[in-house]
């Protein structure tokens, strides 16, 4: 009987390779979610982080105030990460499914919720407004209520959004204001999202982010205009024809404050009537002035216009003006109804250059200067010191 017994377990394991228990079902996967379920005050400046082991991840769902937290599945999808820092003082839910090989998938469901902001900071202003309608030279720029330190968790929640992907890179001009500039002008009739995400970026024990902010704008048409102040000549050109030929006339130069700075200006806003008062100057000091300009548009934080001007005798021979461009009255009032915030306006020609920190001098820097004051731009990459 025992050699019978020994014969058919022989005859098994040529057969089906053993003699033993079967082998067990696949187990199934295990999902760790972090911050971990029930947590009641997580850190803000965290990011949802779902694993799956011994599996992937077929669906993430995480929701905060009944919208949808975004998120990036890693080329394994063994790994979710949200987007983007959390809300301060906000519950969140997750719903996330594994799958396996072969097995059952499972389901991870639950909630936690992160501490509350001690002090809030944010967006103070933005440009451009949302909604508008801005030349291809136009920067965003924001500012915030407080000053940013450091600087790089903040930069680092700024996005620029536009289909195709334009290149550009954020700059700080002071510890308050982040201003982005294309590489290029920007192309001609194209649609820019920005978003601040803000919620939860950290500044300082207890500061974070308490929302984020979303505005929209469009580039309008290509204008731009070149000033020759040595040839008495403006023209503005749109989508590449010119469309105004115009006689002017510059500044005297008979002072470094009467003469026109040459670079790349931008329009920056424009009034019809300007009051112009002399700079530094009192009522009757030589010099002085106190008059009402029409048709004047912006081009410098130094009093520099593009406006009209009676003095037609002098446009197209002779430099008369305190450095503003003087026109003719129809050409001016025809430039200040055709201009857009961020037009290009280059001039040449004078012996004073546009400083950059000069209005929205910021064409006046070369790429990468410009983006080396980019608090993500690493130390390895910054142009060198020393002699070329």
């Amino acid at each position: 009987m025992l050699r019978r017994a020994a014969t058919i377990c022989l005859a098994a394991l040529l057969t089906l390779g053993g003699c033993g228990t079967p082998d067990p079902p696949p187990r199934p996967p295990v999902v760790h979610v972090f911050p971990p379920f029930d947590t009641k005050r997580a850190l803000p400046e965290q990011r949802i982080v779902v694993r799956a082991q011994g599996g992937t991840l077929s669906q993430v769902l995480a929701y905060t105030s009944g919208a949808s937290v975004p998120g990036t599945l890693d080329a394994t999808r063994t790994a979710w990460r949200s987007d983007w820092t959390l809300k301060p003082g906000s519950e969140y839910t997750i719903t996330a499914t594994a799958k396996g090989s072969g097995g059952p998938a499972t389901v991870a469901m639950g909630r936690f919720r992160t501490r509350p902001a001690e002090r809030t900071f944010g967006l103070a202003a933005i440009a451009p407004l949302p909604g508008e309608t801005v030349g291809v030279g136009m920067p965003i720029i924001l500012d915030f209520d407080t000053p940013v330190h450091p600087k790089a968790a903040v930069e680092r929640a700024l996005e620029v959004r536009t289909t195709p992907p334009v290149e550009g890179a954020w700059r700080w001009t002071s510890d308050t204001r982040a201003v982005y500039r294309t590489r290029r002008f920007w192309p001609a009739r194209r649609k820019v999202t920005v978003t601040a995400h803000l919620a939860g970026v950290r500044l300082a024990p207890g500061v974070y982010g308490a929302a984020d902010q979303t505005f929209g704008f469009t580039v309008g048409r290509e204008q731009i205009s070149e000033v020759d102040a040595a040839t008495h000549r403006m023209a503005v050109r749109r989508d590449g024809r010119t469309v105004q030929d115009m006689a002017i006339s510059a500044g005297t130069a008979s002072t470094r404050e009467y003469t026109t700075t040459s670079g790349i200006h931008l329009t920056m806003d424009k009034g019809d009537p300007v009051r112009m008062i002399s700079p530094g100057r009192s009522k009757g000091d030589p010099g002085f002035y106190d008059v009402m300009i029409d048709h004047a548009v912006r081009i410098s934080d130094s009093g520099e216009y593009v406006h009209a001007k009676d003095n037609v005798w002098a446009q197209g021979r002779a430099n008369v003006s305190h450095g503003c461009i003087n026109a003719r009255p129809d050409q001016a009032a025809w430039f200040y109804a055709n201009s857009l915030r961020g037009d290009p306006v280059t001039i040449t020609g004078t012996t004073r250059e546009l400083a950059w920190q000069n209005g929205w001098g910021y064409w006046q820097l070369p790429w990468d200067e410009w983006r080396s004051e980019s608090a993500l731009f690493s130390e390895a990459s910054k142009p060198s010191q020393g002699l070329p």
